[in-house]
């Protein structure tokens, strides 16, 4: 039984449609970089999603000036787009980089993962209530002082 929920999830994973307004997100987990599981749930407020080196960059830069808790203070999350990158870069060298953090990076890694919408140069910011997306905007790191504001 177990094995088949972990195919069915991964089937509903992988073929996910892209995520708009007013779309209920479900329960889901991703790995963060210390590869512990990290629920996403009705919870969370505040979804940030980087595609590129650059715009994580933007976002860890971002967070670093904030205490450690600063992201679960907001009931927010940070995923970051790893897919592209090559295993052996993302081991050797990109996940021992982001364990120096001191805040949370949720982290796909499935190339097939398509429910977030991105915008070359930009993080993609999802505000959510009681699980329900209200917004979705595409920022830079000058605008994400004002998401928390």
């Amino acid at each position: 039984m177990k094995k088949f929920l972990l195919i069915f999830s991964l089937i509903i994973f992988a073929y996910s449609e892209e995520l708009s307004i007013n779309d209920e997100i479900s329960s889901f987990s991703l790995a963060n970089q210390f590869n512990q599981k990290k629920t996403i749930d009705s919870n969370i407020n505040i979804l940030i999603v980087s595609f590129e080196k650059n715009t994580g960059k933007e976002v860890n830069e971002f967070l670093e000036e904030k205490n450690p808790n600063f992201l679960e203070n907001h009931n927010a999350v940070f995923i970051a787009n790893i897919s592209g990158m090559p295993m052996f870069i993302t081991k050797m060298f990109a996940l021992p980089k982001m364990r120096k953090y001191k805040h949370e990076i949720l982290l796909i890694y499935d190339e097939r993962e398509n429910r977030f919408k991105a915008k070359e140069g930009m993080s993609t910011l999802y505000r959510l209530e009681n699980g329900v997306i209200k917004s979705i905007e595409f920022i830079r790191k000058n605008d994400l002082e004002k998401v928390f504001l």
